[in-house]
Order: C-alpha cells, then structure tokens, then sequence
C-alpha cells in the first residue's frame, strides 16, 4: 500500500514536471511569433484593410523612431503611459509583419542629457510634464527622405485613433503634397472675429471648428468667402457649411467649379440650431436659420425644403429641458446603421451620427446623373415644420404620424452635371461670358461628384466633441463619428480613400438599436392613444364654447336655459374627466418606457452573473452525479 502511494507520488510530480517544462517551451515559442486574438465584434484590434493597403504598397523603405521614457519610478501617471506605450509597440509590430523591409522601427528611450534626447528634440519632441516634476517622452517620428512627420506626444485619450494617425504620418511622407480644400460657410468655422467689447468683458474669441483644425493636418485649407464670384483654379474639394443667404453669384460660382470638375460637399440645413445662437454681426440682415443652394439643387432635380425637418421616433435623442429634467427630441437625430449605408466606402464603417434638426432631399436626379443615398430616416418618420423642433418634443409628438417614407437625409450625385445658370453670371450682360472669366460652361465634359447633407449643426464641435480638463490638459473624444464623416468624404473626394476604412474605425459603438425599437412602438401605442383622447377634449371644448356664445336673441345672447345649462355642466365634467384621462395616459406612456428601460439594465446588469451561476451549479451536479455513479 505504501508502495502505490509512493508511485502515485512520483508520477504525480513527473506529470507536474513535465507540465511545467511544455507550458515554458510553449511560452517561449509562442513568444518568438507573437500573435493576438482579436475577439471584438467590429475587430477594433485588427489592421484595417486600408491600413494594409498603405503599407502594401511601400516600395521604399519608411523610417519610424519611437521615443518612449523608460523610468524606474512608478506613479499612476508613469504606469499608466508606460502601458500605453507598450499598445503602441504592439501595434507598430503588426506594422512591420505587413509591411516588412520597407518599415524600419527604431525604439529610444531619451533619458536625460543621453543621445537619444537629442534625437528627440531633432524630431522635434518635448517632454511632457507630470505631477511632481517628472517629465515624460511618449512620441514618434515617421520619415522618408526629407519627408518627416512628427507625433510629438502619444495621446493616450486618442488609442481609438491611433492607428488613424499612425497610417496618416505614413501617407503623407510617402505622398507628401497636399490637396488643396476650400471652405466656404456663413458661420464662424474658422473663428470668431476680435471683438473688444467682449476682449474688455474678458471673454476670448472662439477659435476655430475642430473639424478645419483636423482638415488643417491633411490638406492645404483655403477659406473662401460667401460673396466669392469664382472659386480658385487650385481648389480640389471645396466644402460648404450652412451657406445661409448666399447670392447667385456665389451659386454660380460653385456651378462653375463643379462643371470643370472640382468636387462639392454641401451641408445645408433647415433650422441651424448653431446659427441661432451665434452672435456674429457678418450674418446680420441675412434673416432665417435656414440655409440652401437653391438654384443649384433645383438644377440637379432635387429638392430641398428649407421650412421642414425631419422626425424619427426610432432615432429620437433625449436632451436636458431647462428645468433639468429628460426630454423627447424627435427631431434630434441619432443615426444607427439602420439609417446608414453600410455598402459606401464613405459610411462603411459608420454606425453613429447626429443629426441636429435635419432636413430631407426629395425629387428625381436631372438626366444624366445619378443618386446614392448615404444617409436616410426609418419609416416611422415625419416631416414636421421647423419652428416646431425647437418647441420641445412634445409638440411634435403630440400629433405624430408615420409617413412610412425613408427620408435622404445625404445623398451623393454622380454624372455629367449641366449648368444652372444657362444665361451665364447673373448681373452681366453677356450671356456667354462673364466679366473677367472665361466662357461660361454649360455641361461638365467628365462624370463628377456632388455630396449633399441636410444638416449643418453636425459639424460644431458642441455636436461632435466632449471636452474634459485633465493633468495632460484638455481631453477631447468623439461623441460620434460626425466628424469622420466629413473628413471621409473630405478624403473620397480628394482621391485617398485608404484612411477612410482606418478613420471609421475609431467612432464604432453598439447602440441599443432592439431597445430603441422597442420604445418606438411603446411611444406608438401610447401616442395614438395620447391622439384620441386629445382631439375629444378639442371636440368638447368646441362644443362648449358653441353653447357659451348661443344666444336666443340680440338681448339674451349670454343667457341659457336650464337644459343648455345643464348640458354645458355635462360639457365642463366631460371635459375635466377627458383632460385627466389625457394627463394619466401621458403618464403610463411615460412610465412604460421608463419601465422598459429599467428592464434592460436590471437583464444587462445581472444576466451574465446568473448565466455564470446557473452553468456552475448545472456542472456540479453532473459532477455529483458521476461521482455517485461511482
């Protein structure tokens, strides 16, 4: 007996031995061939593809110097950078595995007065300060001859686009011209002017929209004013944001330049929340917070109502009232894939835009060109008037009707575009010419490109962006890929589509698109119920105020006889019975979408812990059993 348990021993630690030695080996081969899993759904730890196009087609070799600080001291801040730094390595490996020879990684660590941060400071790095005097290199440089571009601090708050912005250092010393994008807007996307009344009130002038701070990066950005009668030669892309009272000079302008074959990106909108609360004395006079290029987009065959919005209950946003308290905004909308078309390069990978008050494009595209649509509402959707949506979601939910339409809230038109203004310039007297310009074309010779987007807000950073204070300054991350958006339609049309795929890659999220629906048609039912009760309290009061004002002739118009008496009291009860049925109804509406809200958390919160417990307790009872079987 003593020798069997002695033998179980020693073959107990053999086989604990031998364990050991092939979990080593194991470690150590797998370690010379490191490789990761990815598991996420929309692998966000994946080279993208356009990623490995940029990388793929390299022919020569591409120089990337990574600057990390090495120090022994370890406070939060240190830890948490040299973790960070250890993502970015990993990253430019799964670089190198794909692009091979033709990316050459070199790693410093710039301790002071060492080599390594002179090279730091050639390339044009600082180190940056942390609590307590320690200061930290966390940087990159990536070069190709004379060509170099310089990340000079690894911001830990931008790892959803580090891959972004990595793939972008790498096209641009490769490629290093750029194109040259202008803008044209009535907002003040490039800053606010100087103004000392409010420089002496001590209130800073804002700067410029982040969205032409990141086009900034890319291309040659030109600032193209409203009243332009002729869009420069050297301009490829020309953006225009919420062209509000824009001439027809200005339209002719754009008209020209689309006809020899620049590219136009347009966001017009309906009712700009932006421009109603911007105080720029340049847009005095102009009246309205609607914007169009009318004769441009009538031109094309498509129509743009500039006195409606659209609604979506499926894609409504809930916003702060003023009293604090959550509202319904069905208006505000929050684009799912649902409302995105996953089958364009420019929206492939883009699953969450908001869309402020947007307007929708209706009609037929001109002969001769064709429409994509890009962006579009539910059918569970309403065109309602403009001044509503800033009324409060209640007025417009209040009478809401599904129009079963799925509204294009963007489109894109591709063909031969043919002039809108056949007569030539407006206000000059020639028909063929325009004062100082060549001919005026009639028809573009080449297919070309027109993007159009029924809303502007979309682009201000209030929209796009939350800013946070923090140690390292202030963080900025997307609230949605608004932004992305623009640069990816930015990038098509300017003829680099590669960053396209890398950039979308950095605003996935996975709405709650079954909950949403769910509500949709809570907010249905109740709504229709919400309808009826209201039209019988109108019908009532109707019917009263008939009776008040009857008269039995010119001397006794006010008053009644006991039967009308008696039916206006039946009137006034039957009123108060019907208002607070309406106000219970408003309430259960109210309290079935709390409810089902509620639900959801209490399934998303507990779910996994009771699946893990319910499998435990299901093993060990077969466990159990197989023991007694025993």
């Amino acid at each position: 007996m003593q020798k069997k348990s002695l033998e179980t021993m020693l073959y107990s630690s053999a086989g604990i031995a031998g364990m050991l030695v092939i979990l080593i080996a194991a470690n150590v081969i797998i370690g010379a061939f490191p490789m990761r899993a990815d598991m996420t759904q929309e692998k966000a730890y994946t080279l993208s593809a356009g990623t490995r196009a940029v990388l793929q087609k390299l022919d020569t070799p591409v120089k990337v110097r990574f600057y990390c600080t090495q120090s022994e001291t370890a406070t939060p801040e240190t830890v948490f950078l040299k973790d960070y730094a250890r993502k970015v390595e990993d990253l430019l490996h799964e670089y190198k595995q794909i692009a091979g020879k033709n990316l050459v990684i070199e790693k410093y660590d710039p301790q002071p007065d060492s080599d390594a941060e002179d090279s730091a400071r050639l390339d044009g790095l600082e180190a940056h300060p942390l609590p307590g005097n320690d200061r930290f290199y966390l940087g990159l440089a990536v070069s190709l001859a004379d060509a170099r571009i310089t990340m000079p601090f690894l911001d830990p708050t931008r790892e959803k686009l580090l891959e972004y912005d990595l793939t972008r250092a790498i096209t641009r010393v490769f490629s290093p011209e750029k194109a040259t994008v202008g803008v044209m807007s009535a907002l003040p996307v490039f800053g606010s002017p100087m103004d000392p009344t409010a420089m002496r009130a001590g209130r800073q002038p804002d700067g410029a929209w982040t969205i032409i701070a990141q086009l900034k990066q890319d291309f040659n950005v030109k600032r193209i004013e409203m009243a332009a009668d002729k869009i420069d030669d050297d301009v490829k892309v020309l953006l225009v944001i919420h062209p509000k009272g824009i001439s027809d000079k200005a339209q002719y302008a754009i008209d020209q330049f689309v006809l020899r074959g620049g590219k136009l990106i347009a966001f017009l909108d309906p009712e700009s929340a932006v421009a109603g609360r911007q105080q720029n004395p340049q847009m005095g006079g102009m009246g309205g917070l609607s914007s169009s290029l009318d004769k441009l987009v009538s031109a094309w065959g498509v129509q743009f109502d500039t006195s409606k919005v659209v609604a979506d209950l499926n894609f409504k946003m809930q916003l702060r009232a003023q009293n604090g308290q959550p509202t319904e905004a069905p208006a505000w909308l929050a684009l799912t894939p649902e409302g995105i078309n996953r089958e364009d390069i420019v929206t492939s990978q883009i699953d969450n835009l908001w869309l402020p008050m947007s307007g929708a494009f209706t009609g037929t595209p001109a002969a001769g060109l064709k429409e994509a649509v890009l962006l579009h509402s539910t059918k569970n959707s309403q065109l309602v008037e403009g001044f509503m949506a800033g009324m409060g979601g209640d007025a417009i939910l209040n009478g809401f009707k599904a129009s079963g339409v799925n509204y294009n809230l963007a489109i894109r038109l591709s063909g031969k575009f043919k002039t809108a203004f056949p007569e030539g310039q407006p206000g000059s007297s020639s028909t063929n010419n325009a004062p100082g310009t060549s001919e005026t074309l009639k028809e573009s010779k080449v297919d070309n490109s027109v993007v159009l987007v029924g809303d502007a807000d979309m682009l201000a950073d209030d929209f796009a962006l939350r800013k946070m204070q923090s140690f390292f300054g202030t963080l900025v991350s997307q609230l949605n890929a608004n932004l992305s958006f623009a640069q990816n339609l930015v990038e098509q049309m300017a003829g680099d589509s590669n960053l396209i795929g890398v950039r979308s890659r950095a605003s996935l999220s996975r709405p709650f698109t079954l909950v949403k629906k769910m509500e949709a048609e809570a907010q249905s039912r109740g709504q229709a119920k919400i309808q009826e009760l209201q039209q019988s309290l109108n019908d009532t009061q109707q019917r009263l105020n008939a009776l008040q004002l009857q008269k039995k002739d010119k001397d006794q118009r006010f008053i009644l006889s006991p039967e009308q008496q008696a039916e206006v009291e039946n009137f006034r009860k039957k009123q108060a019975d019907v208002s607070k049925e309406l106000k219970q109804a408003q309430k259960d509406l109210r309290k079935e979408v709390v409810a089902l809200e509620t639900h959801c958390k209490w399934w998303n919160i507990l779910g996994m812990p009771f699946a893990v417990t319910a499998a435990g307790v299901s093993i060990a009872i077969i466990k159990r059993k197989k023991t007694s079987a025993k």
